[in-house]
């Protein structure tokens, strides 16, 4: 008989089921005590509460563990490349070689933009955020690809819609960027891979030839596999439960977009940066600013240090540093905000109040430092995160779909006004 949890609600004991992941991870499941006793469940913010059950990624912050698929991240991250990883997480295993050149491929022919996206993608102001244009630029894919609309597409039809999204992503993300310059976009150069094709539409120029550093692929690419998925997090649990009531998946893409544009998710990386100025702006005496993040009467708290879901050590901030490593000793940049953040790290790696607290830099510290070093404004850092985050959120849409998992319909607790006369407004 399959274990059980007991729940007494008054005079009745309800037994509900205990489920255990293929990790050992056990939840209570509670999707029948409504109907069962009219009772509902309190969880604000969902902390501890399983929304579905996947097959795509799994984390542990207590012991620093992320996998895809069953990989470790750290062999991920080592061996593959990014778009070997969006194979992975997608269709659930590691592509064969003609597997992986087929699927390249398939991108390759995809990767330009309908020319009268640019039409309106020239009307956004050129302050505009990064992350305004990019959800609304996704978004509007669904308008110029109404095939992807039907609630219940074949096999074919997703997949081709998961390939143009793939593909044109890197594009519109270097539209973007080169907008902020005023530059004119560079076009897809399709004999490069993935990562290299999108750096040189980004750092490319009309009027040369730029040849892409290796070192700055390797840590693009690994930046990207980084960030490829995380589990139930806010814009991912966005995606899913926006692709529950059947929409399509550029909307769902681009509602994941907006939830990740929020300060508390997506821009962690940008709130490292702009710490960091605001101490060279002070002076740079970072002695005084450790010190501040040790008075627990002062507000000022380090960006970049320990996480909400690790409580030992973020296991991709290990294999980002020695990227950021990479990336400083090659490029040898003079810069007094990067100088900072190194300090920072020497401290936090080495001070017992931060040892003991397990306020270890984490893999935002690493990326906003890796970002600035390659000459990227800090309010595109968010829409980088995206980039990377991108087959993760597909590979959630589609698993929600394959599943027919339901329409998302939280409960609540309702706690306003109870019955009240309606008063003419002349009497109010």
């Amino acid at each position: 008989m399959s274990e059980t949890a007991s729940l007494k609600l008054g005079e009745k004991t309800y037994e509900l089921p205990i489920i255990t992941g293929t990790e050992d991870e056990q939840a209570v499941d509670i999707s029948k005590l409504r109907d069962l006793s009219g009772f509902v469940t309190l969880d604000t913010g969902y902390k501890n509460t399983g929304c579905t059950k996947s097959a795509i990624t799994f984390l542990d912050g207590e012991k620093g563990i992320l996998k895809y698929r069953g990989y470790g991240i750290e062999e991920l991250a080592e061996k593959s490349s990014f778009i070997e990883v969006a194979y992975l997480l997608i269709y659930g295993s590691l592509p064969t070689a003609d597997q992986l050149k087929d699927f390249q491929f398939q991108i390759s022919r995809h990767t330009l933009v309908h020319e009268d996206m640019k039409k309106f993608f020239d009307g956004f102001p050129s302050k505009s955020h990064p992350m305004g244009q990019l959800c609304s630029l996704v978004c509007s894919l669904s308008a110029f690809y109404p095939e992807s609309l039907s609630p219940h597409p074949t096999k074919e039809e997703q997949n081709l819609t998961i390939i143009k999204l793939l593909a044109k992503m890197p594009t519109i993300v270097s539209w973007i960027y080169k907008k902020s310059l005023g530059h004119p976009i560079v076009y897809p150069q399709n004999k490069l891979d993935y990562v290299s094709n999108y750096l040189n539409m980004t750092f490319g120029q009309r009027t040369e030839e730029v040849e892409i550093d290796p070192v700055v692929v390797s840590a693009m690419n690994t930046l990207l596999i980084l960030h490829a998925d995380h589990e139930q997090n806010c814009s991912t649990s966005t995606v899913r439960i926006v692709g529950s009531s059947e929409c399509n998946l550029y909307a769902s893409i681009s509602a994941g977009i907006s939830a990740l544009w929020g300060p508390l998710h997506g821009g962690a990386n940008q709130a490292v940066i702009e710490m960091l100025e605001k101490i060279k702006n002070d002076g740079g005496d970072t002695e005084k600013w450790i010190a501040k993040a040790k008075d627990k009467n002062d507000p000022f708290r380090l960006m970049g240090f320990g996480h909400r879901v690790y409580k030992n050590f973020d296991p991709r901030a290990k294999i980002i540093k020695k990227a950021c490593d990479d990336i400083l000793d090659k490029l040898g940049i003079d810069d007094p905000v990067l100088d900072i953040a190194k300090k920072l790290e020497e401290v936090a790696l080495s001070d017992p109040y931060f040892v003991e607290r397990k306020l270890y830099p984490n893999v935002d510290f690493y990326s906003g430092i890796i970002y600035r070093a390659l000459g990227f404004p800090t309010d595109m850092f968010t829409v980088l995160f995206a980039l990377g985050r991108l087959p993760g959120w597909i590979a959630q849409w589609k698993e929600m779909r394959e599943n027919k998992e339901p329409i998302g319909r939280p409960r609540q607790i309702y706690i306003g006004e109870t019955d009240r006369a309606f008063v003419g407004i002349g009497d109010r």
